[in-house]
Order: C-alpha cells, then structure tokens, then sequence
C-alpha cells in the first residue's frame, strides 16, 4: 500500500524513521560525500555528526532551499547521496525536488527526500524525479501517536535499494506485525486526516499572521514564504499540517505560551490528530540552528477557531506576563 501511494516500485517498512533513514547512509562506502540540509530533523543531524566519521563518509550542510548551494557543494566523482528534506523541519523551508534531482543525477549521485511532513497526500518525491522517499511513519502516516514506524521507498530495486534490504535485515529493523497492522488501520483515514489537518493549518497561518505578539509566521502555503511558489508547483491538496510562529519577546515568551495554552498539548512529535505545541530550541539544545522564539504547531483535527483562540489566549497571557 506504501509503495502504491509514492507509486514506488518497491516500499519497505521499518521499526522506526531514524532506522528508515539510517539505513540509506549506511549502505553507502567508505569515502563517499554526501550533502544534507544545514536545518533539518534534529535527531538525524546529530546522528550524522555521530556516526558519518565512524562510517568514513565526509557531509557537507548547505541550504537546501537553493538548488545553486547543492550544485556548489557538489564533489564530482565523490558525491554519491544528496539527502533533503521538504517542507524542512523546523523552519519549513522548501526544497526544489525537480530541479536538485536534475543536478544530483548529473553528478552521478542519488536524491534522497525525506517527505515526512508532506506526505504522499501532498507531494510525490519519487515522480519529480528522486530516487528514494522516507517517511517517518510515526507522524502523519500513522497519526494516532501509538505506533514508531520508518518507511522507505524506491523509484528502482537496484543494487543500493537490495543493500538497504540486506542492512534491514542485518539490524533486525523490521516492523513488528501488530505495528505494521496498527499503520494499516490509520491508513484507512489517512486522506481524511490528512485534509483536515492541512485546512487547519492554513487557516491557523493566516489568522495568526496579523497577531500583534507573532514576528513572522512559517508556512509555504503563505505567499509571502519563500518557497511558495516551489511549494504551489510540486504540492497538491495544500500545503501540509505543520507551521512554526515567532513570538515577540524573543525567548522567554515563546516559553511562556507554550506553557499557557490549555487545548493544545505542549509535546514533542507532530502529525497526530491531536494539536501539539514545541519550543523546539528548548528540545535541541546549545547547538540547535533553531531560532529561540521559535514555536512549532503540529495542527490536529480540532476545530481551527478553537486552536486559533487558544494560541491566542496562550500569546496574551505569555505578553502579560500572567503565566
């Protein structure tokens, strides 16, 4: 079913999206270059940073949301992975797939997009042209936050996809079957969640837009992003369920409403039917590229006036100082 929805020609389920995205690296050898976004999903980063000099692979960070930066950051001959991830967790920039897949291919290296906050309801990495998709199955796939699940999916069943199968293998990174029924069941729903919490989103980035306490608003369905005009070409039935606001008083104030909101719950994931709310610097840490007065808003299927009332609440009391 996962291979039908990327229209992949073969799709494999893991225990988790880090072992998803892991397995990618680890197939590649010893002197291989790869590039990856500079801003991207914070536990992956790390582990790159972790295991890349153990596996003798060299990464470059650029901004992905340039085609031009990957083009530079090219090491011809040395390049084998392009790694990006759209739209760019936490910042929500958009990465052009087409266009990075015409320069990694001319480089002789594969694409790999990670679509986990678009989803294949919103975007199809594999038919603008990359090689392989991850999912973090765990989000908006699953989106009942009872199940930890990866899923990668290939354009070819070539040799590097078989040596990803055998990695899999190898580390025991399958998907239980009460997980893997578990997926199945929230696939069923998946087209209805998945419209509801992009219609949330998008009316929550427009509303919140003229708040007097947001500095700017993170959301490609806004046309001021930009990457709108990327997002409006390659996505479809809008533009996703995540976005992230900056809250005026920098720091402290971001803390405070995240604090203050009371049907929004303050957690660490996104794309469960429930609404969640993360000052992701706070989750990051030290070395987080992540601005301080960054929150993330993972929308749910609530009622978008009750969500915007909420925040709203949550940002007065936060400028207040009644928190």
């Amino acid at each position: 079913m996962l291979a039908m929805l990327e229209d992949a020609a073969g799709a494999l389920l893991f225990g988790s999206g880090m072992a998803a995205a892991a397995a990618v690296f680890c197939a590649l050898e010893p002197g291989d270059h790869v590039i990856a976004p500079r801003v991207m999903y914070w536990g992956l980063r790390c582990w790159l940073h972790q295991e890349g000099p153990r596996l003798q692979i060299s990464i470059d960070f650029v901004d992905t949301e340039t085609p031009e930066n990957i083009w530079n950051a090219i090491r011809p001959g040395e390049t084998k992975l392009v790694w990006i991830e759209t739209p760019g967790n936490p910042l929500w920039t958009i990465a052009d797939i087409a266009a990075i897949a015409e320069i990694t291919h001319e480089a002789g290296a594969r694409l790999a997009v990670d679509s986990t906050a678009a989803s294949p309801f919103h975007t199809q990495p594999l038919a603008l042209g990359a090689d392989i998709v991850m999912h973090s199955a765990t989000k908006i796939l699953n989106g009942h936050s009872d199940v930890i699940a990866g899923v990668l999916a290939c354009a070819n069943t070539d040799a590097t996809w078989k040596r990803i199968i055998a990695i899999r293998a190898g580390w025991g990174a399958i998907l239980g079957p009460f997980e893997a029924y578990l997926l199945m069941r929230s696939l069923r729903t998946f087209p209805l969640r998945a419209t509801a919490q992009a219609a949330g989103a998008a009316v929550l980035a427009d509303r919140l837009s003229g708040h007097p306490h947001v500095s700017a608003v993170l959301y490609p369905g806004l046309p001021n992003h930009p990457g709108h005009a990327v997002a409006t070409r390659q996505m479809r039935n809008g533009f996703g369920f995540m976005l992230s606001i900056r809250v005026v008083g920098g720091e402290a104030a971001a803390i405070a409403t995240a604090a203050a909101v009371r049907l929004w719950k303050r957690a660490t994931s996104l794309g469960g039917v429930e609404s969640l709310i993360e000052h992701r610097a706070s989750v990051e840490g030290p070395d987080t590229p992540c601005p301080p007065d960054l929150l993330r808003l993972s929308t749910g299927i609530e009622d978008p006036d009750d969500l915007f009332d909420d925040l709203d609440q949550a940002l007065w009391a936060a400028h207040a100082g009644n928190v």
